[in-house]
């Protein structure tokens, strides 16, 4: 074996535990507030009636239940065949940041959620694969091992997801910083929604980006080539900062309820198991 090949090897097989434990450790604390993996879907065993959202067809109203009041329902059945769900975090260089020493990375924290969904979802019987490496989608251990193993050798990629055809009623998570501006993510979440695939947006930020603590002099520089930006007051832009991140957040919310998808957003100061819950919980309540 090549010297640099034994060396990449090595490397990869020394990243592997750590990650995986965490992301085990993770995963064990949520399935032991999880109370079962009933889903709609396309099976025959019905589940429950819920109300009718204005983007899905009228095909889809149960018109006897809905008959009996003022509101539109439909009927929805537990699912009862393994779905697959490709799963995306940004490995982009700006990913790389952390504003303290107490708080991961933005993509270690990426990259735990994205393991610990994988190991929910094989151990519930569902099929994973990481989007943008041409994987087929694979149950158990097997395709958990699959998905660590793409996303530990992939890295500075793009901070958009990755075009790609997917199976129609896929289902995707894109975890990422989601800072771009929103026409990046709007044309990928519409290719992806169009198709029928139900998704799940998380966005990872970190504290000084969540709170801009920052004052007096100070220079910003970018992760990605961006020119250097000298800020004399730091603190007197702090309001108007937040107040365009709460915007940018709020239209991605938009963006991604519009078509049927989630959208989440979480610091990295926070307990991992909260955001993994409320991501497991959505993927639970759309029938990924």
């Amino acid at each position: 074996m090549p010297d640099v090949i034994r060396e990449q090897s090595e490397a990869l097989a020394s990243r592997l535990p750590p990650l995986q434990v965490r992301a085990e450790r993770v995963a064990a604390t949520v399935i032991q507030g999880m109370h079962g993996r009933r889903r709609p879907g396309q099976g025959e065993t019905f589940w429950q009636f819920r109300r009718y959202q204005n983007f899905e067809a009228a095909r889809q109203i149960d018109w006897r239940r809905s008959a009996r009041g003022r509101e539109l329902f439909v009927r929805e059945n537990e699912w009862e065949a393994a779905q697959s769900v490709w799963i995306w975090r940004d490995s982009s260089p700006s990913m790389r940041y952390r504003s303290r020493h107490d708080v991961p990375e933005k993509c270690e924290r990426a990259d735990v959620l994205a393991v610990a969904l994988a190991i929910l979802l094989t151990e519930g019987g569902e099929n994973v694969a990481l989007l943008g490496e041409g994987m087929s989608a694979r149950g158990g251990r097997t395709g958990l091992n699959r998905l660590i193993e793409a996303m530990l050798v992939s890295g500075g990629g793009s901070s958009v997801p990755p075009p790609g055809p997917l199976p129609r009623h896929a289902g995707v998570v894109l975890i990422a910083d989601f800072l771009e501006p929103i026409s990046v993510y709007r044309d990928a979440i519409a290719a992806m929604a169009s198709n029928g695939c139900k998704g799940h947006c998380v966005q990872i930020l970190d504290p000084a980006e969540e709170g801009f603590p920052f004052g007096g002099r100070i220079r910003f520089e970018g992760a990605e080539g961006e020119e250097p930006h000298l800020l004399r007051r730091a603190d007197h832009v702090r309001q108007e900062y937040q107040e365009k991140l709460a915007l940018h957040c709020e239209e991605l919310r938009d963006l991604a309820t519009k078509v049927g998808w989630s959208f989440s957003s979480h610091v990295t100061e926070q307990p991992p198991e909260a955001a993994l819950l409320s991501l497991y919980g959505a993927l639970s309540r759309t029938a990924v």
